[in-house]
């Protein structure tokens, strides 16, 4: 392809102090630095491209930028070494389509360190059902399982339950043989949540958040948390002796009032989630074992897709906190 010939993309801009996005026809003379160039088959839709596309999050750090901080595809030029013209390779994170355009794009140019070549025994489709989210909880439970975090050590409670992270992180968990409960607000989700694996469902409307007690009745081994708040906060005063908390995001609050008591008097530990910005060979060993003893089960059911036409309809549901499982956008194709 020809630097001048052109394709779509689903391009953020700011204009009179409003984001606004929409589809343009581009250039690869507009695409920004990077060492590899991809012709796009898929990308997904997370909460972040939500917040990012819709201008509920303001996390967009140029304008214009294409939005999409996940994609899959193949190279269709490379000058790096590692990457050589019909690679299938994928992208995610980094600063991919909040400071760099992004996977929203049927061409993309990515810096070399930010592409991996797409896991043996993984589609283009598959690593985008997965994607940002399905990373994330799996350097979850990674990190977890690396602070002593076993089945046999107890329950490990799942919040933001329904969304991309918290159904994925549910199906690996059970996978590995613990003992799952999912906290959710959708009471009409059971079902979908015990599908995954969940031994239990808990509503968040049943909890108390206004007198969470310095230290609560040990409950929990393990929690992966989606939320942030208050929420966060509950956990961390009913966790187990020598628990550990992954803290993966802010749904809720990015707040956290809680007090020192989980950590100093029961060993409570609890672990940043860096999904963005961690490197080498660390996320390649991630992406192995997503492909292994951390493969989901359900990934099929609880994934669907959209054509990248009907992108712009499904940032709403994450906003308003309708979405369920993952989005994955057929951009390319195979």
């Amino acid at each position: 392809m020809s630097s001048a010939a052109s394709f779509k993309a689903f391009v953020i801009r700011q204009e009179e102090g409003q984001i606004l996005g929409g589809f343009a026809t581009m250039t690869e003379a507009d695409l920004g630095p990077g060492e590899v160039t991809i012709r796009v088959a898929y990308s997904s839709v997370n909460y972040k491209d939500a917040l990012a596309a819709t201008g509920a999050g303001r996390i967009i750090r140029r304008f214009p930028c294409i939005g999409g901080i996940d994609l899959s595809g193949t190279v269709i030029a490379s000058s790096d070494p590692r990457f050589i013209s019909g690679d299938k390779v994928i992208a995610t994170s980094y600063d991919i389509g909040v400071a760099h355009h992004g996977g929203y794009s049927e061409i993309a140019r990515i810096p070399a360190d930010w592409v991996l070549k797409l896991p043996e025994g993984l589609t283009l489709k598959d690593a985008m059902a997965l994607g940002t989210a399905g990373f994330t909880a799996g350097l979850g439970i990674v990190r977890m399982e690396e602070n002593g975090l076993k089945p046999e050590n107890g329950p490990v409670i799942v919040t933001g339950a329904t969304g991309g992270v918290g159904s994925l992180a549910i199906d690996m968990l059970a996978g590995r043989g613990y003992h799952v409960v999912a906290l959710t607000g959708k009471e009409a989700e059971s079902d979908y949540l015990l599908g995954l694996g969940a031994k239990e469902v808990m509503l968040r409307q049943s909890l108390d958040l206004a007198k969470i007690k310095p230290l609560g009745k040990e409950t929990w081994a393990g929690a992966v948390d989606n939320l942030g708040g208050d929420v966060l906060a509950w956990i961390a005063s009913t966790m187990k002796q020598g628990g550990t908390i992954a803290s993966i995001g802010l749904a809720a609050s990015m707040s956290l009032n809680t007090t020192v008591a989980p950590f100093i008097l029961r060993g409570a530990c609890l672990l940043g989630i860096d999904s963005g910005y961690i490197g080498e060979p660390y996320r390649s060993g991630v992406w192995r074992r997503l492909t292994s003893d951390l493969r989901p089960s359900h990934l099929a059911s609880l994934t669907r897709s959209i054509a990248f036409a009907d992108l712009p309809a499904a940032f709403d549901d994450f906003i308003q906190g309708r979405a369920k499982g993952r989005v994955v956008v057929e951009i390319g194709g195979e």
